[in-house]
């Protein structure tokens, strides 16, 4: 019997696919209107591959993906993957750990964008809870522009245990609240840490909160009282990652 397969669409994606896990794509349709210059990048990636690349009508392509920004580019995978544990990361690395973990994030093109933040500022994992949150769906998938292929995306059954475990790694968990009485700018923190951000609109649940070594919060000058979720992980990962290697560094053991 076939196994299971999805749909990825977008150039970002696809090529993403191509170059992390070529060996999951079984083939690719390409609206056969299409001669650019992307696609015949495209086209140069999936030979050496030896994926095979379909010309198909604009209306397959439409009918394949309706209503999807799919670019005129959609690869069939398959859809089961060996499902990736926070020990498998961890166990792996060869400096200090850069963690995203993302507390109850419902829309998926908030996740999604959140994992291209995490993408570029160079995060070893996204973290979240099984439930109550959105889960990697096409559309997630689709916004982040080819970084849910790249960034290892761990669910977890009970989210506050893993961040005991975390920090039992020797992981500061930094998490952002809006009442905290530090601000991002001005707090210290080691280079081995997890970013915690909460849902849109709720923030971090209790328990979580509870769980921080650290809450910061994100000035804010304005008139508005808070950022969507994935512009405030760009603000933290990448005032984060500045100061990888910088002064404002603390070691976990003092």
């Amino acid at each position: 019997m076939p196994s299971a397969t999805r749909l990825i669409f977008g150039f970002h994606s696809v090529l993403a696919k191509l170059r992390h896990d070529a060996g999951a794509v079984r083939e690719i349709h390409v609206d056969a209107a299409r001669h650019d210059a992307r696609l015949r990048d495209l086209r140069t990636h999936a030979e050496f591959a030896g994926i095979r690349l379909l010309p198909v009508a604009t209306a397959r392509i439409e009918a394949m993906a309706p209503g999807a920004r799919h670019q005129g580019v959609i690869a069939i995978v398959d859809a089961t993957q060996r499902r990736l544990t926070l020990d498998d990361v961890l166990d792996t690395l060869d400096e200090p750990a850069f963690l995203l973990v993302l507390d109850g994030v419902q829309d998926p093109h908030n996740l999604g964008a959140c994992l291209r933040v995490a993408d570029a500022a160079g995060a070893h994992a996204v973290i979240a809870p099984k439930d109550r949150a959105v889960g990697l769906t096409q559309t997630a998938v689709k916004v982040a522009s080819g970084a849910a292929e790249t960034v290892p995306y761990i669910t977890v059954t009970n989210l506050a245990r893993s961040l005991r475990e975390i920090r039992e790694r020797g992981i500061w968990v930094v998490g952002t609240d809006a009442e905290a009485p530090q601000d991002l700018y001005g707090a210290i923190w080691p280079i081995a840490c997890a970013w915690v951000l909460g849902a849109e609109g709720e923030g971090l649940r209790r328990l979580t909160r509870a769980t921080c070594d650290q809450l910061v919060s994100i000035p804010m000058l304005g008139s508005v009282a808070s950022l969507n979720v994935s512009v405030a992980t760009g603000v933290c990962l990448f005032e984060a990652r500045r100061r990888i290697g910088g002064p404002k560094t603390a070691d976990r053991s003092g």
